[in-house]
């Protein structure tokens, strides 16, 4: 790691000896609400890294390209650079977070078919909300690119519903971020972890994420580590 490129709420991006890669290394810091709450999860960046690994893992033996080359450090990963599209994507299997707000759907309440959503990655706006209109417009994201990426996150949808199913965790939502390699092949890029999924013990419905966090639930360490060790089965 030669320089640093870019620093986040959750990752630090390094430069590397070769340019078409980066090393990601994950942060203990944790915040919600675009900033407002601040705080430190202990030993999140370790176990952060780590799911993250094991899930791009598991994509790419199902087809899915990552940006995921190996693990360096425990809480750093080396990744093809990626020239990242200006969108988030989220898939919902079950209603949570911002969709109750906006639509008066009950937390919790399964969704009769996965659902999409797309949000701007604007800090300075608030990464509101967007459709796909909106992405042609503002030039985002061309029509056949945003129909392969939707076509992979339902994908990884697919795959990560069966691997939690099997470990006893609902996966309720989650966020992605595609980007394109030096060759323009879409790719997987960003992480897969607690900070950016939500994940419930599938008998109790007891959180195992960053709602812990936000929420001021307790326990916010333990869930973390309850969703390594359930991803390491």
């Amino acid at each position: 790691m030669t320089q640093k490129l870019y620093e986040g709420k959750a990752k630090i991006v390094w430069a590397t000896e070769n340019p078409d890669e980066v090393a990601q290394q994950f942060k203990d810091d944790a915040t919600a609400f675009d900033g407002k709450k601040k705080g430190q999860i202990v030993r999140k960046g370790v176990r952060n890294a780590r799911i993250s690994a094991i899930l791009f893992r598991l994509l790419e033996e199902n087809g899915i390209a990552t940006q995921l080359l190996d693990q360096i450090f425990d809480d750093t990963l080396l990744c093809r650079k990626l020239e990242m599209f200006p969108v988030e994507v989220v898939v919902r299997n079950f209603a949570a977070g911002s969709i109750c707000k906006r639509l008066g759907f009950e937390e919790g309440a399964p969704l009769k078919a996965p659902l999409l959503e797309f949000f701007l990655k604007d800090d300075s706006l608030s990464d509101p909300l967007i459709t796909d209109a909106h992405i042609a417009e503002l030039g985002l994201v061309s029509g056949g690119e945003l129909d392969e990426i939707k076509r992979l996150a339902l994908k990884v949808n697919s795959v990560l519903t069966g691997f939690f199913a099997e470990r006893g965790v609902m996966l309720v939502d989650f966020k992605l971020e595609f980007g394109k390699d030096s060759a323009g092949n879409i790719v997987l890029g960003d992480e897969i972890s607690p900070d950016t999924c939500r994940f419930w013990d599938a008998n109790t419905k007891k959180k195992l994420d960053k709602d812990r966090f936000r929420r001021d639930l307790g326990d916010v360490e333990e869930a973390y580590a309850e969703m390594l060790k359930r991803v390491e089965k």
